[in-house]
């Protein structure tokens, strides 16, 4: 397949560009490179990719339209799998406009550009585990209401899912959004909480501990993540509407304090925790219930916490020396 993948040079997007050359298909990569977190490591997945022959990468910005549009709406696209959007919940309160631009407007020109693909199979899209709010019943289900946000990232994501949903409706496009649930691994974001305090516990400063600690995240291995990305992917809904929306998950939330216990026993040290209130926008809990991507895609996580930070770890170690 040739396929157009949306932030080829970010964490999710690197892996599942890598897995999709692997076997076979041409992707063409999408990226502007922002400054959200260093470039330098962008910079650095693109360079793993760069050897595949089916490898063509475009830096550009989803949100300007004219260009986006003008440079791709001609290119003959089997499916579409759009992964680039400004992440990070406490980001989100102090730059608002950037979620709009990147996350609003973006989605709309991928919409656009989908629309003008005549034969396009699928349109896969990011959403997030944000969109259940403060929703306290748990395991969230894609059954549970997600009108109450508590994070302007979270809105512009369940606004990404309504936009697709009407153009499934109006024009026949197959569509998958996939609500991501706490994704890491090597070559992960610097922005996320197992980066952070493995950095802070190596270098011997203090770590922001939330909510006194009481505070637990479903965390799900990269590698599950794109194989449930590229199975979904290769099976698009039919229909009158052909839209639906999963959740995928490790289905296993872990405490913070087993996982900041965890990262301290792969560091060997001892991290000096500073205990602050929870903070604005965020949530005490994610737990994904992945009933129906299993049953749909047989998606079922293999990678335990216990196996996948030591990998992110080892990795963290000798990227930085």
């Amino acid at each position: 397949m040739r396929i157009l993948l949306t932030g080829a040079a970010g964490f999710i997007g690197f892996h599942t560009a890598k897995a999709l050359l692997e076997r076979g298909d041409e992707v063409l990569g999408v990226d502007n490179l922002n400054s959200y977190y260093p470039p330098s490591l962008k910079e650095a997945r693109l360079t793993q990719l760069e050897p595949y022959k089916g490898f063509l990468f475009q830096r550009a910005d989803i949100a300007d339209r004219e260009a986006l549009l003008g440079g791709l709406k001609n290119k003959q696209l089997d499916a579409i799998v759009h992964l680039a959007a400004q992440a990070g919940v406490r980001y989100s309160l102090d730059h608002p406009f950037e979620y709009a631009d990147a996350n609003l407007v973006g989605h709309l020109t991928m919409l656009e550009l989908a629309r003008a693909q005549e034969g396009l199979k699928h349109f896969v899209y990011a959403s997030s585990s944000s969109v259940y709010g403060g929703n306290t019943k748990l395991p969230f289900s894609e059954d549970d209401a997600v009108d109450r946000p508590v994070s302007l990232y979270a809105a512009t994501k369940r606004s990404c899912e309504l936009m697709s949903h009407t153009y499934a409706h109006l024009y026949g496009i197959p569509q998958t959004g996939l609500r991501f649930f706490t994704v890491y691994g090597p070559w992960g974001r610097p922005d996320m909480a197992y980066w952070t305090f493995t950095r802070d516990i190596l270098e011997g400063t203090p770590i922001r501990v939330f909510n006194g600690g009481d505070m637990a995240r479903d965390f799900t291995y990269i590698d599950d993540i794109v194989e449930g990305v590229i199975a979904v992917l290769d099976g698009p809904p039919e229909g009158k509407e052909p839209h639906r929306i999963y959740n995928i998950g490790n289905n296993k939330p872990e405490q913070l304090t087993d996982f900041i216990a965890l990262i301290e026993n792969l560091t060997g040290r001892t991290a000096e925790k500073i205990m602050e209130p929870m903070q604005p926008g965020d949530v005490q809990a994610t737990y994904a219930d992945i009933t129906a991507i299993n049953r749909d895609f047989g998606f079922k996580p293999r990678t335990l916490l216990s196996e996948g930070l030591p990998k992110f770890v080892e990795w963290y170690r000798a990227y930085n020396g």
